[in-house]
């Protein structure tokens, strides 16, 4: 298990491992927040928010809630709306960069969807 959090660190997220590849997204969102995604079944992630200090971004064509933490900023994942998926992107950024340096990165043309 790899833990990463928050900067404030009231946010704390929990994954099984490294992912292969990192999402790199270049659609309006992705690209402002500079997050570099590792995508997880909802169920292999356990995010620890005791503060309640998560707060939801709804995107402008309501496929995805992009969290964060209230109190930081930080952008620690997004979750679907509305679909059968039980994938979720977590931020690696929030993790160590030992972490996710050497991962590959893969292009996501969000801007073109």
């Amino acid at each position: 298990m790899i833990e990463g959090h928050c900067h404030c660190r009231a946010v704390r997220i929990t994954v099984p491992a490294r992912p292969e590849t990192l999402g790199d997204c270049n659609c309006s969102l992705c690209s402002r927040l500079g997050a570099l995604w590792g995508y997880y079944p909802a169920d292999e992630v356990t995010i620890s928010d005791p503060q309640k200090k998560l707060v939801g971004y709804v995107q402008g064509e309501r496929t995805l809630t992009a969290h964060h933490c209230s109190t930081c900023g930080c952008t620690t994942h997004w979750s679907p709306i509305g679909r059968s998926s039980s994938r979720i992107g977590v931020n690696m950024r929030m993790f160590d960069r030992s972490v996710w340096e050497d991962i590959p990165h893969r292009l996501i043309d969000g801007a073109s969807w």
